[in-house]
């Protein structure tokens, strides 16, 4: 019997061999830095992006090449975002033992999981690589990172300042990879022979990332709801709503696409927010609005994070100089009420409820729809309504009193963790609800140790009380 031929492999999974080589050679060289070294990595990444010189660079590229979002948004990320997320995570111990369980004798030890496959999406391509690659390298890992054709030139941009930091801390520049020219196979054998896929992108990519064969990392759809009930500060909510509403022009999935207003508030909050740049569409604009958004039952792409003014272009009216956003009177609720679902865009759903129940459960018909699992807020100093929203809707994630969009990947004002990549558990087909940082790209390695003092199992009597009371 003859030699068997080997699989003749393709080019574009030749290309990514030859990158995951370098890529994995670059990591064993960082395997056992310190940590201290590993901070001074990442903190050296951050400044070679984040500098207000090259952070505006960034930011006018950005915009320029993928013609989404607004230059103010992109420098906000670039500039503001980048930093945070460091100092989120400067001071977090992720070399050696990183946790100690006393009560049960146990050490965690953390190591490197090796090479790090990140896709980057198209909407937010100034910070995603960014936010990755020091996740990834702060668990002394390597990245390589895929971005969105249409935002191919800004991530290697991005990608070569962060290479040259590394250089010029003695680190090997192979740690940061970018995959310069983009492709759809190119992409798959990425997920195919990477260690670890950390995807951030559309629902099909996700969704590839899972079937990848490689452990994976996705995020869910975004469609974040808002509840307004009447305990809530309008001033501050409408303020809110529309910094929410019109950051980076809603190219972020954590925009509010839809609030809902208590009704004993409705009236008053709707004035507040039309104080504040929204324009309510009539009927008729909606109609004409819903036809430019929509195609063929998928969101158009060309509407995706354009200015107010150009959407009204679009559809065919005339929008005043003042008006920022978009306000469009809804009332039901799935793919017969499109606007009931993620826009990626300055228009916002406006709902009218009863109460907390009724918010809840309009909330839930919603991301049954579309978003479910990813996150949702609410404007309310009562309590009850608070904890009974967070306890009752299917997500991972509420935001109280705050910008949904700046708030639900962590910000300087609360306590989330700080990141582009939000996991929306079962609900939204992902396998963690977290923030994803650094500690999921990381293996642990739990050592046991004997309890000085061995459990004893209680007598059955104790144990199962409740049962023998139930079956006897």
């Amino acid at each position: 019997m003859g030699l068997e031929t080997p699989v003749e492999m393709s080019a574009a999974a030749l290309e990514v061999q030859a990158l995951v080589e370098r890529s994995r050679k670059a990591q064993a060289q960082i395997e056992h830095y310190t940590q201290e070294q590993v901070d001074e990595l990442i903190t050296t990444m951050v400044w070679s992006v984040a500098r207000p010189e090259v952070a505006e660079k960034i930011a006018r590229h950005t915009v320029e090449e993928t013609a989404l979002g607004n230059y103010e948004g992109k420098y906000l990320k670039i500039f503001r975002k980048t930093r945070a997320t460091l100092f989120d995570i400067i001071g977090d111990k992720s070399v050696g033992v990183i946790e100690e369980d006393k009560e049960r004798n146990l050490i965690k030890i953390a190591k490197p999981i090796g090479v790090i496959g990140a896709l980057s999406p198209t909407t937010n391509p100034e910070a995603t690589p960014v936010i990755k690659a020091i996740s990834a390298v702060k668990g002394r890992n390597s990245i390589i990172v895929a971005p969105h054709p249409r935002a191919k030139l800004t991530n290697k941009l991005i990608c070569d300042y962060m290479r040259e930091a590394l250089e010029a801390c003695g680190a090997p520049a192979d740690l940061v990879i970018s995959i310069d020219i983009p492709a759809l196979e190119t992409t798959a054998e990425l997920m195919s022979q990477c260690d670890r896929v950390l995807a951030t992108g559309g629902g099909a990519m996700v969704t590839a990332a899972y079937s990848s064969g490689t452990p994976a990392l996705g995020v869910g759809v975004g469609n974040a709801v808002i509840t307004v009930d009447d305990t809530a500060k309008l001033d501050e909510a409408a303020e809110k709503i529309r910094i929410s509403k019109t950051l980076d022009l809603a190219a972020s999935c954590s925009s509010d696409n839809s609030v809902l207003a208590f009704s004993s508030v409705h009236d008053e909050l709707l004035e507040k927010l039309q104080a504040e740049g929204g324009y309510i569409v009539s009927p008729e604009q909606k109609s004409q609005l819903q036809s430019v958004m929509w195609e063929d039952g998928h969101l158009s792409t060309r509407i995706v994070a354009q200015p107010a003014s150009t959407l009204a272009g679009m559809a065919g009216f005339e929008l005043p100089e003042d008006k920022t956003f978009l306000i469009v009177p809804e009332t039901g609720a799935g793919a017969d009420h499109p606007f009931s679902g993620e826009k990626l865009s300055v228009v916002m759903a406006f709902y009218k409820v009863d109460d907390i129940d009724d918010a809840i459960g309009l909330t839930n018909k919603i991301q049954a729809y579309q978003g479910q699992g990813h996150s949702c807020g609410i404007y309310s100093y009562n309590d009850d309504n608070i904890l009974k929203f967070a306890m009752n809707t299917k997500t991972s994630r509420v935001m109280v009193n705050q910008p949904q969009a700046a708030s639900n990947s962590g910000n300087l004002w609360n306590g989330m963790r700080q990141t582009f990549s939000l996991g929306c558990g079962s609900w939204g087909g992902n396998s963690t609800n977290n923030n994803i940082t650094w500690r999921d790209l990381i293996n642990e390695t739990w050592v046991s140790k004997p309890l000085a003092v061995t459990k004893q199992l209680p007598p059955d009597e104790e144990l199962f009380a409740v049962a023998m009371n139930k079956l006897n």
